[in-house]
């Protein structure tokens, strides 16, 4: 960076004050707090975390120093809870992440899958288990999703991180009233609860054995474990009504 494009000692100075300003105004709110999930609360931790990455960075640039601060951004965090005290209802959203890590095997099972279900035709199939779309395709339009994520490795996949929230509304949803965008209302503040599931926390208890206060994954979401996950690895007979 050229010396032009320094910041100012006096930028620097100033950064340094709104760190202390935002410190004091953090710790003010934080005596009076009226709750957990006191917006005053939630808006000082964010404001002071905001001054003092300003202040981080114009301090590396003009020093070529950095603070021993690590303030989580408020992306890290859900806000508190600001939906009704009574819901009349609930969502449910899902996010389940895999890696198709033998495409050979996703493909093998679904192409079991179609024959099945055209077992009664000649020509069985329309050669959709022969691409990895087509077999995903295939296996999440017979099986539910909470039988993929128990059995992910009976059809190639390696699963990834999940998370699962609920929310609440006043109202129900009308039919079909929010299908053509499904996951556009997802509000972080009319979040109840999430669980999440992700290898970061399996890393985070190697680091620190035995802490109690560490992740623990019994206390994130959990799965069905499957019946045939140490077999051969055969789908079982499919739901012909499904």
């Amino acid at each position: 960076m050229s010396d032009a494009a320094q910041p100012t000692v006096a930028e620097v100075r100033a950064a340094a004050e709104a760190v202390k300003t935002a410190l004091d105004r953090h710790l003010a709110v934080v005596e009076r707090r009226t709750g957990e999930d006191d917006q005053a609360v939630y808006e000082a931790f964010n404001q002071l975390a905001a001054a003092a990455e300003a202040y981080d960075e114009l301090l590396y640039d003009r020093y070529d120093e950095v603070t021993p601060f690590e303030i989580p951004g408020a992306e890290d965090t859900l806000p508190p809870y600001a939906g009704p005290e009574e819901p009349h209802a609930i969502s449910v959203l899902i996010r389940r992440d895999y890696t198709v890590a033998e495409p050979q095997r996703l493909r093998a099972q679904a192409q079991r899958v179609e024959s099945v279900e055209y077992e009664d035709v000649s020509g069985a199939g329309d050669g959709a288990a022969e691409t990895v779309p087509g077999a995903l395709g295939i296996l999440f339009g017979e099986f539910e999703p909470d039988e993929i994520a128990s059995r992910h490795k009976e059809f190639g996949l390696e699963e990834g991180d999940s998370t699962l929230w609920v929310t609440a509304s006043d109202e129900a949803f009308e039919p079909g009233e929010w299908l053509e965008a499904p996951f556009e209302l997802a509000d972080p503040q009319q979040v109840v609860c999430r669980f999440d599931v992700s290898a970061v926390f399996d890393e985070d208890d190697a680091d620190q054995p035995g802490d109690p206060g560490g992740p623990d994954e019994e206390d994130d979401l959990e799965f069905v474990e499957a019946d045939d996950e140490a077999g051969d690895g055969d789908v079982e007979p499919l739901n012909s009504g499904k």
